[in-house]
């Protein structure tokens, strides 16, 4: 990564670590990661407890770990925000196989979520629900965001697209706010 996008992807992971830490104590635990995957659901309407729910907190409690042990810290944590940013950033230099690996159930989770439809991708109106219900952002910059990463232009993303671009964002490639 280039240093714009080592600062720019810095930035995010602050602002991704204040956005986890639920309970302001100023380090993420499991339930931090518990909570984000609860509040998701049940701002696109579902149940944490659902089926696409519990997909989406197992995924979340996974990449937790993960940082976690990247961090040298028990499975329990909790992760300072300096641990969370050096686990994330080695993360990172693992490139795209390592990010898709530890993000990729996360991505599955989100078009479970949203694909009210069941046809396995999410299409402009889903995806504007996540975004408004992850950051509050507004239906016409959500439609700009859903146009910039539906790259085979096919009015849908899939999960590999949605990925793709959850990377992108956060290896500061994409200029498409997905944090809110």
């Amino acid at each position: 990564m280039t240093m714009v996008a080592d600062n720019t992807a810095q930035a995010r992971l602050s602002k991704r670590f204040e956005k986890w830490d639920s309970d302001g104590n100023g380090v993420l635990e499991p339930s931090d990661f518990v909570a984000e995957a609860a509040r998701i659901a049940t701002a696109l309407g579902q149940s944490p407890d659902s089926p696409q729910g519990v997909a989406l907190r197992d995924a979340f409690q996974s990449m937790f770990q993960n940082l976690a042990e990247r961090a040298g810290v028990s499975p329990q944590g909790p992760l300072s925000k300096e641990q969370f940013l050096g686990a994330a950033g080695e993360l990172f230099q693992g490139g795209d196989a390592a990010f898709n690996r530890v993000l990729g159930p996360v991505a599955g989770g989100i078009v479970g979520l949203c694909d009210r439809n069941a046809d396995g991708v999410i299409d402009a109106a889903e995806f504007a629900s996540w975004l408004g219900a992850v950051g509050g952002l507004d239906s016409a910059s959500a439609a700009e965001a859903f146009r910039r990463i539906d790259t085979d232009g096919d009015g849908a993303l899939s999960e590999e697209e949605l990925l793709a671009a959850i990377r992108d964002f956060h290896f500061g490639q994409l200029e498409v706010e997905l944090l809110g």
